[in-house]
């Protein structure tokens, strides 16, 4: 009795499959131009960053600066009282026709979620500031 083997498939040449390897180098490939984006600097999508020289709060001495809060409670603040949507838009009309080229810098509560900040922002944008910057602690010894 005669037993048939498959010995043509061990006479020919071994098969690789290379669709896994490629899929390994596209992403190899993929992460190195995403990190070299990063490096040169090359701004993605148009993104524009804001500049700063590290030192101080960001605006400068020239410019006048309305403070508004917003604390936990989601409440504006001027001038440490509670204040709402109409005192408002009266502090900072007041604000912009004594200071043309003055900033509203916001200050919100850490706690506070970030549709709550927009909510807030949307309003100042509404009354008219256009030149709205958000405050921010420095990092522990960034001095």
């Amino acid at each position: 009795m005669r037993f048939k083997t498959n010995r043509q498939d061990q006479d020919g040449v071994p098969e690789v499959n290379l669709v896994p390897m490629m899929d390994v180098l596209m992403t190899v490939l993929t992460f190195f131009i995403i990190v070299s984006m990063t490096l040169t600097g090359t701004p993605i999508a148009g993104l524009l960053l804001p500049k700063t020289d590290g030192a101080g709060t960001g605006e400068s001495d020239d410019k006048a600066v309305l403070v508004v809060g917003l604390n936990a409670k989601a409440e504006v603040v001027l001038d440490d009282e509670p204040a709402d949507t109409a005192q408002l838009a009266a502090a900072m009309q007041k604000f912009y026709e004594q200071h043309p080229q003055g900033v509203v810098s916001l200050k919100a509560d850490k706690s506070l979620t970030y549709s709550q900040v927009v909510k807030l922002l949307k309003t100042m944008r509404d009354i008219g500031g256009d030149r709205v910057s958000l405050a921010i602690d420095q990092k522990a010894g960034a001095n």
